[in-house]
């Protein structure tokens, strides 16, 4: 899994008494570990001795039903939220979902030090974030999110890792209710924090955009008084975001913003731009494609600025910067181009990848799974998209799954409709792409891959290395 996190050594330990403290539970019997406590972990497989097992309950699992597996690896100790016939210590909590949380915040708490930047969005976050993460471990340790932990769970998690090492940390919050922002970003307590945008990720559970911007904008609530509020400037929803901040001092990024790009060359693997902002201009050399993400250093810019980073040490950082995993990562494989955009997908990051793949060399084909969590929007959205990518300047889109039918219908509601083929599996497709790459030889080709996780996109773009 990719990071940007400067490793700072070992973990703080624990005390029974800072256990006790946090969490506000009661040692059951009075029976405490005496030695620190490592870690606290919520993954029984990787328990040994001197950790701390805590016990969550899903709407599907209870890890209390794991307890007496972590005790035969050797770990003694448990956070459970009712006593177990186990001869081993164990703290007993209300909710040890709430106990997590109350771990995390008390780690932030110890660590006055920290300055943290909270950002959360509809697509460009996990960008974004690496970005920041560039900027800030040149110049000090620094925590970043990492994978996708950036839920109610994963905010807590990624907290437990602080030390009095980190001087910085860039926390990714991610939004699937309505409430779930406004408690992580109180977890963390950040100097900074903003929306890079609102786009249609999550459409299903919130009901339309304006829930997406209320849901995001609960951000803005926890951040220090005399920090700083970060808003796109651009954005259909920034007069919304406006009247969620209660900063005094704000930055926004993009077009019409404090900080923004002009004179901009998209390049097939890179883009060079002029950045502006309130500390003057400087040329950027980006190492990735597309003009979302000159969009997405714009906003890493601002929230860099807003912690103090002067501006030549986010230009370094952004030179240096490396993109996540399947996050527009370029493979050259034989005499063909893979893009590797398989790690997610929301409507605005598919469109904006056609766009990365319109700018290579070559036959150039879009093969691309279905979009999740779009509610009941999923069949026009994919429509739309089936729409938008045949018109792009790509040779051709091949779609699969559930909602092929739907965009195909889309392409074909434009005069490019023979460019989009439309299967309902990838075991289906894997035989037209290798078609692709025997008839078009000798001519090298670009192909770019994407879909939302559960689509597994990056199989197919396996399977098809394989066979060529």
């Amino acid at each position: 899994m990719h990071t940007s996190t400067t490793s700072t050594g070992s973990l703080e330990p624990w005390t029974a008494q800072q256990l006790m403290e946090a969490t506000q539970g009661y040692w059951y019997q009075e029976r405490c570990p005496e030695q620190p406590i490592k870690r606290i972990l919520t993954d029984s497989r990787q328990a040994e001795a001197g950790d701390a097992f805590l016990a969550l309950k899903g709407e599907r699992f209870d890890a209390h039903d794991f307890v007496a597996q972590v005790l035969d690896k050797g770990c003694q100790v448990a956070i459970v939220e009712r006593p177990l016939d186990l001869d081993m210590m164990q703290l007993v909590v209300t909710d040890t979902r709430q106990a997590l949380g109350r771990l995390g915040a008390y780690r932030r708490q110890q660590n006055p030090q920290l300055k943290v930047i909270a950002l959360t969005g509809s697509s460009g976050k996990t960008t974004t974030k690496e970005m920041l993460g560039s900027i800030l471990s040149r110049l000090a340790p620094t925590l970043v999110t990492r994978g996708n932990l950036n839920n109610d769970l994963g905010v807590p998690m990624m907290l437990l890792e602080l030390t009095a090492e980190h001087q910085y940390a860039v926390m990714e919050l991610g939004a699937s209710h309505q409430g779930e922002i406004d408690y992580t970003s109180q977890l963390v307590q950040p100097q900074v924090a903003g929306i890079i945008n609102v786009g249609t990720a999550h459409l299903g559970e919130f009901g339309g955009r304006e829930g997406i911007c209320r849901a995001k904008s609960e951000i803005y609530a926890h951040i220090a008084k005399d920090g700083t509020s970060v808003i796109p400037a651009a954005d259909d929803f920034t007069d919304a975001i406006r009247h969620a901040v209660q900063t005094t001092r704000v930055l926004s990024f993009g077009e019409g913003g404090d900080i923004y790009a002009t004179e901009m060359t998209l390049l097939a693997q890179s883009a060079q731009f002029m950045l502006h902002t309130p500390q003057g201009v400087r040329e950027v050399n980006l190492p990735f494609a597309g003009l979302h993400n000159v969009q997405n250093a714009t906003a890493a810019t601002a929230f860099a600025l807003a912690i103090g980073i002067s501006l030549d040490d986010i230009v370094i950082g952004l030179e240096l910067a490396q993109g996540a995993k399947g996050r527009l990562n370029f493979i050259s494989h034989k005499q063909h181009l893979f893009i590797d955009d398989t790690y997610n997908a929301n409507p605005t990051s598919m469109r904006a990848a056609g766009e990365v793949l319109a700018q290579q060399s070559g036959i150039k084909v879009m093969v691309t799974g279905d979009i999740g969590e779009l509610g009941d929007a999923a069949a026009v959205e994919h429509y739309r998209l089936g729409r938008d990518l045949v018109s792009q300047d790509i040779n051709f889109v091949v779609t699969i799954g559930e909602f092929a039918p739907a965009a195909l219908e889309g392409a074909r509601s434009t005069r490019y409709g023979k460019k989009m083929q439309a299967f309902l599996t990838q075991a289906q497709a894997l035989p037209f792409l290798m078609s692709l790459v025997e008839t078009h030889q000798p001519q090298s080709m670009s192909f770019l891959f994407k879909g939302s996780r559960y689509t597994h996109m990056e199989t197919l773009m396996a399977d098809l290395m394989e066979k060529i």
